[in-house]
Formats: C-alpha cells, sequence, structure tokens
C-alpha cells in the first residue's frame, strides 16, 4: 500500500506531495494535522510511505516529529519530502530520516521542494508552480522506481541539529466572525472557541494554518515583529531556488 503522510499548515507541503505521489495510481492519506486523529499507525515492508514536512526554521516542526514517533514502520520504505519558502532546509532532512528510522521506517529517497513562504507570501509565490508541477511528477516515477527496487540514500544535514529556536510572531484577530475553522484547523489546539481572537503563546508553533483558514483574512502577525523579521531574512529569501531530488 502506498501512504501520503503530510504535515501541512498552509497548503504548499500538500499540494508538493500529491505532485510527488503522482506515479501512484491508488494511496491512503494520513493528515498529521489532525490534533484528534489515532497515529498509532502499524505499517508492513511491503508499503511505501511518503512523508512530507515543511521546515521550520531548519527543522521538523516539533508536533509533527512526535506524531511521527507514535507509527511503527516495520521496515515499511519512506519517501522524505521537505519544503521551504525559499529560504533554506538545513538539518531538517536529517531530523525527519532519524525519526522514521527510530520509527522502523528505511529511507530510500527523497525531494526539496520549494513553496510560498507561510508567513512572506510574495516569497516563492504560488509555488509549485507549473515548471515544478512538470519537475515533480517525473521526479514521482523515479522515486517510485527507487522505492520499488530499495537501496540507500544519504541527506544533507548536521548532527548534532541546529536547535529549535522560538519565533514570536503569534497570529491575533481583531475582528472575528467565530465561524471556529481556526480553532479546528489549529495542529496544536492553540485557539480557544469561547475567544478564537487570541491565541495561547505556549501552545503556539507559529505554522499560520490558522491565518490560511480565515475566510475573512481576520488574523495577522504583528505589523512590527513581522516587518523586523523579514529585514533579517530578505536577502536569504530572494531569488528562485531550485528543487531537489535525492536517490
Amino acid at each position: 500500500m502506498f501512504y501520503e503522510i503530510t504535515f501541512s499548515p498552509t497548503g504548499g507541503t500538500k499540494k508538493s506531495a500529491d505532485l510527488l505521489s503522482d506515479a501512484w495510481k491508488e494511496k491512503a492519506e494520513i493528515d498529521l494535522m489532525d490534533r484528534k486523529a489515532d497515529f498509532t499507525k502499524i505499517f508492513t515492508a511491503e508499503d511505501i510511505c511518503l512523508v512530507a514536512v515543511p521546515s521550520f526554521a531548519g527543522r521538523v516542526p516539533a508536533v509533527a516529529t512526535e506524531r511521527l514517533k507514535q507509527m511503527q514502520g516495520n521496515g515499511a520504505k519512506a519517501i522524505l519530502v521537505v519544503v521551504y519558502g525559499n529560504r533554506a532546509y538545513e538539518d531538517t532532512f536529517v531530523d525527519l530520516e532519524d525519526t522514521l528510522k527510530e520509527s522502523g521506517f528505511q529511507p530510500v529517497g527523497g525531494a526539496a521542494v520549494v513553496a510560498e513562504h507561510s508567513i512572506f507570501r510574495e516569497y516563492a509565490a504560488n509555488r509549485p508552480d507549473e515548471k515544478d508541477a512538470l519537475q515533480l511528477k517525473e521526479w514521482s516515477q523515479k522515486l517510485k522506481e527507487k522505492a520499488e527496487n530499495g537501496g540507500e540514500v544519504s541527506f544533507p544535514g548536521n548532527r548534532p541539529y541546529k536547535p529549535l529556536g522560538a519565533i514570536p510572531m503569534i497570529p491575533r484577530a481583531e475582528i472575528c466572525q467565530n465561524c471556529g475553522k481556526c480553532v479546528s484547523r489549529c495542529p496544536v489546539g492553540a485557539i480557544s472557541m469561547a475567544d478564537p481572537r487570541e491565541t495561547d503563546a505556549e501552545k503556539c508553533i507559529v505554522c499560520m494554518a490558522c491565518v490560511a483558514e480565515c475566510p475573512i483574512q481576520a488574523r495577522k502577525v504583528d505589523p512590527a515583529i513581522l516587518a523586523g523579521a523579514k529585514s533579517r531574512l530578505q536577502s536569504a529569501l530572494e531569488g528562485r531556488k531550485e528543487n531537489e531530488l535525492f536517490l
């Protein structure tokens, strides 16, 4: 069986995973964003799992790691997909690789894919675009062949990984229709239905799922904090970066 396992707060990771899954006719999907789901899934050595996560400051989002660790790979082959917003993915691959191996998966290939930045949407806007789509669909067949034939693969990154750092860009809303969409979409339960305008800063992982989900675009990050972060990162975000295939 082929499984597409994704953690996709704003849609870019899911879109990338769908394109890289093109070679498989049938698939089962596991959404790591769903905080109410049971992730104690048991796989077999005959299964192939495409595991796609975004790079958060060069690492796998901690909540995605926690949910992947609940699974039992039992030798299932894993295709690692790291999606990043045109800056860098740093240690995300080795972080994900170690988690999957610990859970009993066998990494056989992967891809680094550029998608629209989840906070600064003007960078890598609308990516994966048409050019990316053609490339990723072609790579899908190559990854399928590698997964069926097996074999080792090497991923870039450093051990020990770079430290996980807090990002002080908590989204809040001054106006709210109380539709509850942000509450349902939040992967960590950081938004209360009693007052969806606020966000629990201790729980929030700054994934921007609530911002992308809000139908009236009410949820925003403090403009001053946003401007400061953009100023620091701007040079690293500029220019078109290309996708990478690992076999």
